[in-house]
């Protein structure tokens, strides 16, 4: 066997593995069963609901980068899909971190970077739309999420309305929701306080709710949005192509940023807009909130966040600053007017996307590749590109995971 016929295999096996492992995880997502607690057979099966169109979107994705730079005549490796799944420990995951192909050679066109960048997130989209359509527009009846939540038919329509203020639900063992009244709430049931996770909205499922989704059905709420496998799958890949879109260093994003406005503006731009990103990220981390407290073990973890943040967003800036001092400084600055815009305003953002901007700033780098061949792109080169940004804009959630009463 050859390296060539090697690296298929491993691409082969990396691929199986991941159908396994999304599928999994989508039955988790979508049952609410873990494969150690109460995951059946026909619960596996399931997840090939959600596997299967995310795949589908993910690989149409990858296959837009190759047979685009295959165009160019770039030496490129077909995708390696990459396996992750943390369910035989009891935490939920998408069974996948992607995939990527592999550019075997330097690209020293400004046109081919673009093109190659361009391509996959275009490509994927606009699968990922046919999904969240057919998924809006063949929802199943309210008695669906009835068979995964009982306790929700206590409440009846617009149980999610009633249920406002209520933590969490917990019927009693010898319950039998069928026909229990809304009216008998406090004597059928116990409410307490439990942690829960569901994925935050962008404006393509909003649009969806409102002009797609059948009135006579239950339209999912981002809260339950994990339960609906063709909806979830289109979600996710919405959140894939924003990260990949990001203007920023090497990402899809920052090529398409580098083809539309040169090397010295996407520098500029891309240094702004990774600021802009990592200062919304840590909005919150600290306040004067944190401060009302005066005892020496709030003083003590006050003065933890600070130190950790200031890691955290000093490693961050390892590809906006080459000095380590202006590396310092650049983190100490941003903390600052955080923590004054944060205490002021009242305003959180999203701490999440601070491994992202670490990835991004210390891995990935900020600035892009130069090349030999700068000419610029053709006026259709160009409405794509912006269109490509729209696109990013559409798709992005500001707060993709939400985690609450943790």
């Amino acid at each position: 066997m050859d390296r060539k016929q090697k690296t298929q295999l491993i691409q082969l096996v990396l691929f199986t593995v991941t159908i396994i492992t999304t599928t999994f995880a989508g039955a988790e997502w979508t049952i609410g069963k873990y494969l150690y607690f109460g995951m059946t057979w026909d619960d596996f099966l399931f997840g090939f609901q959600f596997s299967i169109p995310f795949l589908l979107i993910l690989t149409v994705h990858e296959f837009g980068h190759y047979f685009t730079a295959r165009y160019h005549k770039i030496n490129v490796t077909l995708p390696f899909y990459i396996p992750i799944w943390f369910g035989f420990i009891g935490m939920a995951s998408i069974g996948t971190m992607g995939a990527f192909i592999r550019i075997k050679e330097n690209i020293l066109s400004r046109i081919k970077y673009f093109d190659v960048g361009v391509s996959g997130p275009i490509a994927g989209f606009v699968v990922a739309v046919i999904m969240l359509v057919y998924g809006f527009t063949h929802l199943p009846e309210t008695e669906y999420i009835y068979e995964i939540h009982p306790e929700y038919e206590i409440f009846g329509e617009g149980f999610e309305e009633k249920m406002t203020g209520l933590d969490t639900i917990i019927l009693k063992k010898d319950l039998n929701p069928d026909r229990m009244a809304y009216e008998t709430l406090p004597d059928t049931i116990y409410t307490g306080r439990v942690g829960s996770v569901y994925f935050g909205d962008n404006i393509l499922m909003n649009l969806g709710r409102k002009y797609l989704a059948p009135d006579d059905r239950y339209v999912p709420s981002s809260k339950e949005l994990m339960h609906y496998p063709m909806l979830l799958s289109a979600y996710l890949a919405f959140f894939f192509t924003a990260l990949n879109l990001l203007p920023i260093g090497q990402l899809d994003g920052g090529h398409v940023l580098f083809g539309l406005f040169g090397a010295k503006n996407h520098a500029i731009i891309s240094r702004v807009l990774f600021s802009g990103f990592l200062f919304y990220a840590g909005l919150g981390w600290v306040t004067t909130a944190d401060l009302i407290n005066t005892s020496m073990e709030s003083i003590g973890s006050f003065l933890i966040n600070i130190g950790a943040y200031l890691f955290i967003v000093y490693w961050c800036a390892f590809s906006v600053f080459k000095e380590k001092r202006d590396r310092l400084l650049y983190a100490t600055v941003l903390l600052t007017v955080q923590f004054f815009v944060s205490s002021i305003f009242e305003v959180e953002g999203y701490s999440g996307w601070l491994l992202f901007s670490l990835i991004i700033g210390r891995f990935i780098g900020i600035d892009h590749p130069p090349v030999v061949d700068n000419s610029p792109l053709t006026t259709g080169r160009k409405i794509l590109g912006w269109v490509a940004l729209i696109i990013f804009v559409l798709s992005f959630s500001p707060q993709p995971l939400v985690a609450e009463g943790f």
